[in-house]
């Protein structure tokens, strides 16, 4: 017990009440059962008040491990979710991307969850916080506009199990080079807006995860393009919390998103 307590990592104290570590057990949980998924930290224990969780030890990204993981996660994402934002299984609380409460209400089509629920939300935050007004918040309202209008959907497209929040940050290498999932916002989701957090915030051997990827699971054509589109729900979270230079990249984005 005492090598086992030398070897975990605590996370304890939030403002967001019994909810909180609950659900980042539960998305932990539901993305390690996806069959072929890659690794993820293993939750020793959860109450109300922290969460116990395996400690990973340092290491460093590998090519191999890489193209492993874009296979991997590949595999995870085809495991598929109830319904586009459709909670982890068995989860019924609230639901949140690092500190901040989001929703997940399962709805019909992508566009809509995507839109009101992803990018919406964060925006009129950032509006509130006067990072983000005028032109830019014109055209982001006006991408908005677009992609809850479902004409961005794929109909061929069926939800994907998502980690929810794969910046390169809550990705961890092992001293062997393979990658360990962290910190999941897990929800059903679009595949293409993992991989576009992951681009973000550029992840080492990103184009060897991407190979492996393809080779599982092929992308749609036309997948880069949209990377924009993707990228709009960490955007406006971001541009909530973390300046104005990221509504300036919001805005940006969401001029990409009306050229689809």
């Amino acid at each position: 017990m005492s090598g086992r307590a030398s070897q975990s990592f605590v996370k304890r104290g939030s403002d967001h009440g019994p909810d909180f570590f609950r659900h980042e057990a539960a998305g932990l949980r539901w993305l390690t059962a996806a069959p072929g998924g890659p690794l993820v930290v293993e939750v020793w224990g959860v109450d109300d008040d922290e969460i116990v969780l395996e400690r990973i030890p340092d290491g460093r990204a590998s090519s191999d491990g890489a193209l492993r993981f874009g296979r991997s996660l590949a595999a995870m994402h085809d495991a598929g979710a109830a319904g586009w934002g459709a909670p982890a299984a068995d989860w019924a609380g609230r639901c949140f991307i690092g500190s901040r409460p989001q929703e997940c209400v399962p709805t019909e089509s992508w566009g809509a969850f995507y839109a009101e629920q992803r990018v919406r939300p964060f925006v009129r935050i950032a509006v509130d916080l006067g990072v983000l007004d005028g032109a830019d918040l014109a055209v982001v309202e006006r991408a908005c506009d677009r992609v809850a209008s479902g004409e961005l959907d794929d109909p061929a497209d069926r939800p994907a199990r998502l980690h929810g929040d794969l910046w390169t940050g809550n990705v961890l290498w092992t001293p062997d080079g393979e990658a360990v999932l962290i910190d999941p916002a897990a929800h059903g989701g679009h595949r293409e807006t993992d991989l576009a957090m992951l681009a973000l915030f550029g992840a080492p051997h990103l184009e060897r995860i991407l190979a492996g990827y393809n080779e599982a699971h092929p992308l749609t054509e036309g997948w880069r393009d949209r990377v924009p589109l993707h990228q709009l729900h960490p955007l406006a979270t971001h541009s909530a919390g973390h300046g104005a230079g990221y509504a300036v990249a919001l805005a940006d984005a969401a001029r990409e998103v009306l050229l689809l």
